[in-house]
């Protein structure tokens, strides 16, 4: 059986359209408009192990958080419909995940029940890239990728002074929790007493 997926959002504000296969190689197409955004998720990507493709076009000329927060809930959308109804799937993971000085530790669950627990404090500085990452929304587009896939995920920042390796390592170990999580376990049954997630 194929895990496969593809979302489309349309609003007044953006247009999206996103593609995933949650046994692909990490191979990623993402264009939202948005450089740091695109590398982040091209990390989820990659370091998921997940085939990804990304093609946002948004109200840009206005601010960047409209296409972050639509973009980030139909990647969840995409994810949660590709796992279909989670038979065989290892369905928790968790881990430290450097990069460089910064230090974050991920818990998942692909409970169907969402719930995301953020305690990353990001350091001021000057939004990312052209145009601009407000760092700021690097908590609310992982919460809404997170609330749109049913997941329940507490992020922790350990330690860390550079706002970019803080934000990426986020990602990155998102990624990598993803891709242990939805990873199948040779089992046929649904990973939980209920009967279903």
């Amino acid at each position: 059986m194929t895990r496969q997926a593809t979302r489309v959002r349309e609003t007044g504000e953006t247009s999206i359209e996103v593609s995933i296969d949650l046994d692909g190689s990490g191979k990623t197409d993402i264009s939202t408009g948005i450089p740091f955004f695109d590398h982040m998720l091209d990390q989820v990507g990659r370091h998921g192990g997940l085939d990804l493709t990304v093609k946002a076009v948004g109200d840009l000329s206005i601010d960047t958080h409209h296409t972050i927060e639509d973009v980030s809930i139909t990647v969840g959308e995409a994810l949660r419909e590709g796992l279909a109804d989670k038979a065989g799937v290892t369905r928790f993971s968790s881990g430290r995940y450097p990069l460089d000085e910064a230090l974050v530790d991920i818990a998942l669950d692909l409970s169907g029940r969402p719930f995301v627990h953020w305690e990353v404090e990001i350091p001021e500085c000057l939004p990312l890239g052209d145009p601009p990452f407000d760092p700021q929304l690097a908590e609310h587009a992982v919460s809404s990728l997170a609330t749109a896939a049913a997941m329940t995920l507490h992020v922790e920042l350990i330690r860390g002074r550079n706002v970019h390796h803080i934000i990426e390592a986020v990602f990155k170990g998102l990624g990598r929790s993803i891709r242990t999580a939805v990873a199948r376990t040779g089992e046929a049954g649904i990973p939980s007493t209920k009967g279903t997630l």
